[in-house]
């Protein structure tokens, strides 16, 4: 099983999915394009792609112009070659925008352990089918993905009260996944050094709200790991066809 990543800060990488990827003897390949590094050229050895969050916005091509070629390797893998994809907050974002959404300021941000609510479609969803009807996750963004009412080939699968799109798959084979559930013990304090983070974090929950956060994320580790085993399982046995 080989699977590119795409990381945008080194922080923020598969998390716990990570460890169970590579406890499974998977190739990863991580792309840490923060640092310089590009894209491969020829996507077609990879069965999968894993894209993950970031302190900067997809419209921010100006300040980092690899946003212009990765979102072009994005639309080639998901819709040219039609290849399993899963997009965590920032990677839900690009996934959205490179299938015909936008990406729009949320009314309020989602920084906390917070609700997500699933549709009745997760019922015959292959990734999502074994989830409750309403879960308890780690969130931290401020902007959201819009404008996918008449794509045909979209399903909403969850939301939020501030943000429709919490998940959202495109035809069969990707997924847009607006919230963390990859997250570890130590995810909180590591990105809550990244002054962005940081800065959102104290404005929506004010000052000191970092420790608080992070007790609030402890106490539902063992529920947020659950769910990711959940999902890197059906994943494998569903969507790359992969069985133990």
């Amino acid at each position: 099983m080989k699977i590119i990543v795409l990381q945008h800060i080194k922080i923020e990488d598969p998390g716990y999915i990570k460890d169970l990827m590579i406890s499974d003897g998977a190739q990863l390949t991580t792309i840490e394009l923060d640092e310089g590094e590009t894209i491969p050229n020829d996507l077609s050895t990879f069965d999968a792609m894993f894209c993950m969050g970031g302190p900067m916005d997809t419209w921010m091509e100006k300040d980092y112009p690899w946003f212009i070629d990765e979102k072009k390797k994005i639309k080639e893998f998901v819709v040219d070659l039609k290849k399993p994809y899963l997009g965590f907050c920032l990677g839900c974002q690009l996934l959205g925008e490179v299938i015909g959404g936008k990406v729009a300021k949320t009314n309020n941000p989602e920084i906390g352990m917070l609700n997500i609510n699933f549709s009745e479609n997760k019922q015959n969803d292959p990734l999502f089918s074994k989830f409750p009807e309403k879960i308890t996750s780690l969130q931290w963004h401020s902007y959201e993905v819009q404008g996918l009412e008449n794509n045909k080939n979209v399903t909403l699968l969850a939301s939020s009260p501030e943000t429709k799109y919490q998940i959202f798959k495109y035809q069969s084979h990707a997924y847009g996944i607006q919230f963390h559930i990859e997250v570890k013990d130590t995810t909180v304090s590591e990105w809550g050094c990244v002054p962005e983070y940081k800065n959102a974090l104290e404005e929506q929950l004010g000052q000191g709200a970092l420790e608080k956060f992070d007790k609030e994320a402890k106490a539902n580790m063992q529920n947020m790991n659950n769910y990711s085993k959940i999902l890197y399982s059906k994943f494998k046995s569903d969507i790359l066809k992969i069985i133990n």
